[in-house]
């Protein structure tokens, strides 16, 4: 019963951060004819939180890539739960 629904939270997860890394690159680069939307990567907030706000501690440079793959670590972090879960 566990596995089945670690399976299905991380994947739902991974779902998720796949769509919402799809509408940052859509809306910030304007692809599929789309105007530019400098807010694309508001999605992505809720699903790093908390790793998110720990980007102001790196330089300013890398804020967008650690705010856009904050979510992986949520995601990482599931999966090895659910592994120790099996156990």
């Amino acid at each position: 019963m566990i596995r089945r629904i670690c399976r299905v939270l991380v994947l739902a997860l991974a779902a998720l951060y796949l769509i919402a890394l799809g509408i940052l690159l859509i809306g910030t680069f304007g692809l599929f004819g789309q105007e530019r939307d400098p807010l694309s990567g508001v999605f992505l907030v809720p699903l790093g939180l908390p790793w998110n706000q720990l980007v102001d501690l790196f330089p300013e440079k890398v804020w967008p890539w650690l705010a856009a793959a904050s979510p992986a670590l949520n995601l990482f972090i599931l999966a090895v739960l659910c592994r120790r879960a099996r156990r």
